[in-house]
């Protein structure tokens, strides 16, 4: 009787094989399964010029600790190049290159994250906005080694595409104060076609109203997306709605991508991190 008492029932055996299942998919393959998404440049709004190819990867959160946090140099360059055979004709990074704040663990060099981002071509240029965790590590030095690289970085302003009548508009990272949708904006002509980039997609709710793509990152979809419910966490002031994906709001849409890499915990379930091709 008592070594029957101290068996285990077979259910308990099952639920610590699915939970260790799960852990194993959220901690080590799901974070690392990027997915290459397609999705539609034109909208309602706007017809975008035949051919035309924009691609977005945002919180790439570089790291020397992979194991940790996801993205090592090696993984990077291996989408890189994913980018670079898909020849997009721009290419918007929309923040937070490097992980972590600069104190808590061992970040990358700025300089050498910038020459692995460096490595994208694009025709008509690669185009950056900063996110929180480029403030942390030193806004301005970021900034710079991004420009060494060919790689324009635009903070609350604006510049048109080489040969189209299109614009590209940066707005500054809300969540670390340097939002400014106005400014952003002020240089582009009235109804002129504008790709707009935002780290936070906070910035969304206040910008003027814009014909073309808008697009965000920061949320990471909240990285684990719980199916019927979603995100459980969104960083920032957006709505918890705003976590991913195509977002609506007062007659206008933006794309919120899970970008690529991780914060905080190493772990992603049902959210791939990804890279968009709009076209």
């Amino acid at each position: 009787m008592s070594a029957r008492r101290g068996r285990r029932p077979g259910w308990w055996y099952a639920a610590a094989f699915v939970l260790a299942a799960l852990a194993v998919w959220s901690f080590v393959i799901e974070p690392r399964w990027v997915a290459a998404r397609v999705e539609p440049l034109s909208s309602d709004q706007w017809q975008a010029p035949a051919g035309l190819k924009v691609a977005v990867a945002g919180d790439w959160h570089l790291t020397s600790r992979s194991a940790w946090r996801v993205t090592s140099v090696e993984r990077a360059a291996r989408i890189i190049d994913e980018i670079n055979a898909a020849q997009p004709d721009v290419v918007l990074l929309p923040g937070d290159f490097l992980a972590g704040t600069g104190e808590d663990d061992e970040p990358l060099p700025i300089e050498d994250m910038a020459a692995v981002l460096g490595k994208l071509k694009a025709p008509q240029g690669v185009y950056a906005v900063l996110g929180n965790h480029d403030w942390w590590h030193g806004g301005q030095r970021t900034a710079e080694a991004l420009a060494a690289q060919g790689i324009r970085v635009l903070e609350n302003t604006s510049a048109r595409l080489p040969g189209h009548d299109i614009w590209v508009a940066g707005i500054g990272d809300h969540s670390t104060g340097h939002s400014d949708p106005m400014r952003a904006l002020a240089g582009i002509p009235a109804d002129a076609a504008t790709l707009v980039m935002m780290h936070d997609p906070f910035s969304f709710a206040t910008m003027p109203r814009t014909r073309g793509l808008v697009v965000a990152s920061h949320t990471h979809g909240g990285q684990v997306s719980i199916p019927g419910y979603g995100a459980l966490i969104v960083p920032g002031a957006a709505p918890r709605e705003w976590a991913y994906g195509w977002i609506a709001h007062k007659g206008r849409r933006m794309y919120v991508t899970s970008g690529l890499g991780v914060s905080i915990l190493p772990v992603r379930f049902n959210m791939r991190p990804e890279w968009v091709m709009f076209r």
